[in-house]
């Protein structure tokens, strides 16, 4: 029962921020309590040429110092604008999360692929592209692979293409032998898909 009274009488210990054993006193003039606190340094201290000059406060004196600081301290008229723009620090350029289902290829420049790991998947994609721009969805590519034709193929030469492969598998052309209809199913498939595509229109 005693425990338990010291433990809710003695004050907490944990505090966002706060840096125990430092060594450091308050910077408020005429406190003595430890500089357990971190805050910004003095407006005009450059951080930049030397190490991070920041103060230091107690607990009671790092609240009192949030509840008077000002963000926007210094900054003209047009600089407080940028800064309130919904959009502002998004300027800068980011990793596309992907591009027609494969990453952007890496920047630099010295970038080592010594087994093509990389580079072998973005040629792969740039050779399965079709020279006239025309867009082809993953389920256009795969028609085309089961009608056995290129991605530059014109639509003349898939309905050439169709109609071979048709005769080619009808039961009536192999004399009411149904083996090849599960063949004959995916051909018709494969050219319903390609006869609406954008890349054939």
């Amino acid at each position: 029962m005693t425990h338990e009274r010291e433990k809710k009488d003695r004050p907490a210990q944990r505090f966002h921020g706060r840096v125990g054993d430092s060594g450091r006193p308050c910077m408020e003039p005429g406190c003595e309590s430890p500089g357990e606190f971190r805050a910004p340094p003095p407006e005009g201290v450059s951080q930049r040429d030397q190490p991070a000059a920041y103060r230091w406060f107690c607990l009671d004196h790092v609240r009192a110092f949030n509840a008077r600081y000002n963000f926007f301290a210094g900054m003209s008229v047009d600089e407080i604008s940028a800064a309130q723009r919904p959009y502002a620090g998004w300027e800068r350029e980011t990793r596309a999360f992907a591009t027609g289902g494969a990453d952007r290829p890496p920047p630099w420049a010295d970038f080592s692929d010594p087994l093509d790991a990389i580079g072998a998947r973005f040629r792969a994609r740039a050779a399965a592209d079709r020279k006239d721009g025309r867009p082809l969805s993953e389920g256009d590519r795969r028609a085309l692979k089961v009608l056995g034709l290129g991605t530059d193929v014109d639509r003349r030469a898939l309905r050439e293409r169709y109609a071979s492969l048709v005769r080619q598998y009808h039961p009536d052309r192999n004399g009411g032998d149904r083996s090849f209809e599960k063949k004959l199913q995916d051909v018709i498939a494969a050219y319903q898909q390609l006869k609406g595509a954008a890349a054939f229109a």
